[in-house]
């Protein structure tokens, strides 16, 4: 899981703009109070004024072509080629994009571009390839996604580490419960709906090797969740049910191992079920491209079963196997740099994380920092609650001591001190509030829109929520997949917005925060307090309450369709369907209707549905059966019907009749 720069060697004796002999010159007691130094051996010399500005100084003085013909280069040699001090480049780097790095460290040349525009300098790539963008076409790996430098291992330096393999595929084909077998627990049990709503990562010990584990959720609403778990992983376990074959899930898993770039190894599970068949899971991977060893391709496989606990060790040894082929290795005697692979707040620990070292050595009292959140380790512990002094690479530990909550899939790393951490996740949150205040006026601008029309803009609505889950996985999960629920006609459209999600407890802000926004809260394994709950109670707002998120998504996409195709006032009584239209004289357009469902009332509310689609509501004007006015119509019965100030009706389409009953 470590990192090579590819490139950007220092130039020549090391000189540049920045640097006489080894020693910073210029601004290096400002870079030193915004990292948080602490004190740095370097004087300032020949003072600018003017703080920031004195960009214009730096710009005035630098070449106005630099050229980047590399992918990756250092912090120094783009100092060098800049013509910039080196300490300006890398406080630019953390105050203005988030990033923490040192002179020696390496960025990619996308953000390098950034960088030097930003000095005022003109840039020359010199490869013709498309920026951004990897040989496949996907886009490439960021400083700015990762949050700090890279730099080249020494050899020398690395040893070797256990396997990190995450277990995917669709939902109950039995994921956890394969896990569970393996660690002999009972962690499936505790599985509201028999699925897994949150990633753990657990360790366990076969032949005297350990291997490192992480659990995926199968349902699709947490695709983001497999995908966190394959970039952090060399090794895929593709768990698929011999009873079922290859599913929606299943597809989703396979697609993510492969824009990781991590092999996959094939669980074929529940062959001990009637009606089990490895050999149709077999074909049916090949259209996915997975192709097994026995058919001439890479993939390794094992037939299992979990709950009969049949060939576990036969599965562990090809997980090792596939380890040994990897040549996995890593340093441990350097500073941590990890990934979040979960976060929740707990009772007496304040934030918790679970984290996943991939190089270097955790140990607590270390000050981290992670997103936007940053803090000192307090403690470490193993997935059984064990304390633990160090973590090293390839070992998941739960960690505490954070001022927030991180976001899952936010890489961890090891700074210099508290203050230095502060600094860059103060710069992150304002970067992050920049981009959400952009995103914001974008929406009331499109609001605006929607409220006072133009032509061929549609009328937007909203389903507001407020987001409350357990862990941080569950909580984006959920804001992902109920911001995709969408839906439109010719006329308007609807969808769902997220005012905010967290982890915790509703709590009386929350309660607030829905309040004056007219949301509702989504509460996911989680409950209120007592104070939350008696504001709730006094404002009207409504907290839902639930353990597995099919419900969430069902109750979300039925609101929106209402708020689309509202149900007209009163009581459904019968439906027809339009056959033929006639026109007759002064009466106008007249719809032949076949009564296919209870009955049609004569001074009924009708609405007429073309497809999915609404296209009238409004009083039914005439009912009448050949020349006569009717009353009523029932089922099997033909009519013809008339409504008020329209007469676009088609064949084909429904008419629906509700009744309102005056004596209530």
């Amino acid at each position: 899981m470590g990192r090579k720069s590819g490139g950007g060697a220092i130039g020549k004796g090391g000189r540049g703009g920045g640097r006489k002999g080894g020693r910073f010159e210029g601004d290096v007691e400002d870079v030193d109070a915004v990292l948080g130094g602490g004190g740095s051996k370097y004087r300032k010399k020949g003072g600018r004024k003017g703080g920031r500005g004195g960009y214009e100084e730096t710009v005035a003085q630098g070449p106005k072509v630099v050229v980047l013909d590399e992918p990756t280069l250092t912090i120094a040699a783009l100092s060098e080629r800049m013509d910039v001090r080196a300490g300006e480049i890398i406080k630019y780097l953390m105050v203005n994009m988030g990033v923490m790095a040192t002179i020696t460290q390496s960025i990619d040349a996308e953000t390098g571009v950034r960088v030097a525009e930003a000095f005022g300098r003109q840039v020359r790539r010199g490869r013709e390839e498309d920026e951004g963008e990897g040989e496949d076409g996907e886009e490439e790996l960021s400083v700015l996604t990762e949050g700090y430098g890279w730099e080249e291992e020494d050899a020398a330096s690395l040893l070797p580490r256990a396997p990190v393999v995450t277990i995917m595929g669709h939902v109950d084909h039995g994921k956890t419960s394969l896990l569970d077998a393996v660690r002999e627990s009972s962690v499936a049990t505790g599985e509201a709906g028999g699925i897994t709503q949150h990633i753990g990562a657990y360790q366990v010990t076969h032949a005297d090797r350990t291997i490192t584990f992480i659990d995926t959720p199968g349902h699709a609403a947490f695709s983001e969740m497999r995908a966190r778990g394959a970039n952090v992983t060399d090794l895929v376990v593709l768990v698929v049910a011999a009873d079922e074959g290859v599913k929606e899930q299943t597809i989703d898993s396979i697609r993510c191992a492969k824009q990781a770039h991590v092999p996959i190894l094939l669980a074929v599970n529940k062959v001990d079920k009637p009606g089990a068949d490895p050999s149709r899971v077999t074909q049916e991977l090949m259209k996915y491209d997975v192709l097994l060893e026995e058919y001439g391709g890479d993939v390794l496989s094992a037939e299992v079963s979990a709950k009969k606990r049949l060939n576990l060790d036969g599965l562990l040894e090809k997980i090792l196997l596939q380890a040994e082929i990897l040549d996995l290795k890593a340093n441990p005697n350097r500073s941590a740099v990890g990934a979040v692979v979960e976060s929740r707040m707990e009772k007496g620990l304040g934030p918790v994380t679970t984290v996943l070292v991939q190089k270097g050595t955790l140990r607590v009292g270390d000050c981290i920092v992670a997103g936007a959140a940053y803090g000192k380790v307090r403690s470490l512990t193993d997935e059984r609650g064990k304390r633990l002094e160090t973590a090293g690479p390839s070992v998941p530990a739960v960690l505490s001591g954070w001022d927030g909550v991180p976001a899952a899939g936010d890489t961890l790393i090891v700074v210099e001190s508290e203050m230095q951490a502060r600094n860059v996740a103060e710069a992150r949150r304002r970067l992050e509030r920049e981009r959400s205040g952009s995103a914001t006026m974008g929406s009331m601008q499109a609001q605006v829109l929607s409220i006072f029309g133009t032509d061929g803009v549609k009328q937007r609505q909203e389903v507001t929520v407020v987001i409350k889950a357990d862990v941080q996985g569950s909580a984006e999960a959920i804001a992902t997949a109920v911001s995709a629920i969408h839906v439109e006609d010719d006329r308007a459209e609807v969808g769902v917005k997220v005012l905010s999600s967290g982890v915790g407890d509703v709590t009386q802000n929350d309660v607030a925060l829905a309040g004056v926004s007219q949301a509702t809260i989504l509460a996911f394994n989680v409950a209120a307090d007592m104070n939350a709950q008696e504001e709730a109670r006094k404002t009207g707002v409504e907290i839902e309450y639930h353990t597995v998120i099919y419900d969430i998504l069902d109750k979300l996409e039925a609101k929106v369709q209402e708020i689309l195709s509202p149900t007209p006032e009163g009581e459904y009584v019968g439906t027809a369907r339009v056959k033929m239209v006639f026109e007759i004289g002064k009466v106008g357009k007249v719809a032949g209707c076949e009564v296919t469902d209870g009955t049609i009332k004569r001074g009924g509310t009708v609405r007429v549905l073309r497809g999915s689609e609404i296209v009238y509501k409004g009083p039914l004007r005439t009912l009448r059966n050949v020349k006569s006015d009717v009353q009523e119509m029932s089922a099997g019965q033909e009519c013809g019907m008339s409504f008020k100030d329209y007469e676009d009706f088609r064949p084909d389409d429904i008419v629906e009749c509700f009744v309102v009953d005056k004596k209530k």
